[in-house]
């Protein structure tokens, strides 16, 4: 494996204004006065400087994981520019298009659905450095090396088993090992410990954040669970319905949200002391229809503090201290 690399403040990753947008239903809900384009990411814009965790937040169907699929051009934005390490991605095919995979890797949500069942472990790691062209006689240190490295004990008598042999928490550290296997530049982490055991999601959350410092990777970080982002993140963004809210160092989302959305995520935060409990949170239930969402800022119909000009005018990030926030409050 190599050798950390320095933090800097050059952007690798860069979205500019990116859209990800869905064609759903058809006549019949054109006729019900339904829209049919459904806006998984609408205008998006933001830099990961190399080095940088980042954690992307927010409730299901906020289009996190539409960033994140965008990220590893598994989708095609509908809009928008998605640059790496200075190049646009959006024309990537063929030979350029496997090595930007190479350098850009995918952690997923499950492990039992990441892998195939029929493959041992062995097979399952040798098969990205066959597609890089990883000579034979390299791969088996190789693999050995990166169980190593996501603290797999005594990996080699792993290598025989098949997915099903092993628990949730080892084949997450085998995908885990898949993932940088390659040595990439980039990782996108997709709640990957949210189909894992409660006992065994700190063990595989200190494994991440020891990997990402010792190799000085870049990666982002996707979960609807705040103090997971906290955890291993030391940037939040939080979205809704496809838009950034907020954006800033995580501290200071935690300890002083300043989105009205922002502010309901912290305070959705369990209390850990079985005599204290949450006031009822300022927000209204359930998300809209986001085939409909509501004019002007998409957050509004459920916002305690919204008021005439958020029907009307979409209300752009801004700079506020050490965050970015779009709301019309600021």
């Amino acid at each position: 494996m190599r050798s950390a690399v320095t933090y800097s403040n050059e952007p690798l990753v860069s979205l500019r204004s990116a859209e990800l947008h869905y064609r759903v239903g058809g006549a019949l809900s054109a006729l019900r006065g339904r829209s049919s384009v459904v806006k998984a990411v609408d205008g998006v814009s933001f830099d990961i400087h190399r080095g940088e965790s980042v954690g992307l937040l927010g409730e299901s169907g906020c289009g996190k994981s539409s960033i994140g699929r965008l990220l590893m051009k598994l989708e095609d934005a509908t809009g928008g520019e998605i640059v790496f390490a200075g190049e646009p991605i959006s024309g990537l095919r063929g030979a350029a298009l496997k090595c930007y995979r190479a350098k850009a890797q995918l952690i997923f949500q499950n492990p039992f659905d990441a892998v195939n069942p029929r493959f041992t472990i062995r097979a399952t790691l040798a098969e990205p450095l066959e597609n890089a062209g990883i000579p034979a006689g390299e791969r088996e240190a190789r693999i050995i090396a990166a169980l190593e490295l996501v603290r797999l004990p005594q990996p080699a008598q792993f290598l025989d088993r098949y997915p099903h042999q092993l628990s949730g928490g080892q084949l997450q550290r085998v995908v885990m090992a898949r993932a940088l296997i390659l040595q990439p530049d980039f990782v996108v982490a997709d709640e990957p410990v949210s189909m894992l055991d409660v006992s065994v999601r700190a063990g595989v959350l200190n494994v991440f954040r020891d990997v990402r410092d010792r190799l000085g990777l870049t990666a982002i970080y996707i979960s609807h669970d705040l103090a997971l982002v906290r955890y291993v993140c030391e940037r939040t963004i939080v979205m809704y319905l496809g838009r950034i809210m907020e954006d800033g160092p995580t501290e200071d989302i935690v300890h002083e949200p300043l989105h009205p959305y922002a502010k309901a995520l912290v305070a959705a935060v369990p209390v850990p002391h079985p005599d204290q409990s949450h006031d009822p949170l300022p927000i209204g239930r359930g998300a809209p229809d986001p085939r409909n969402p509501p004019s002007g800022c998409v957050f509004r119909d459920r916002c305690p503090r919204a008021f005439d000009r958020c029907a009307s005018e979409v209300p752009q990030l801004r700079q506020i201290g050490t965050r970015k926030v779009a709301c019309h409050l600021f």
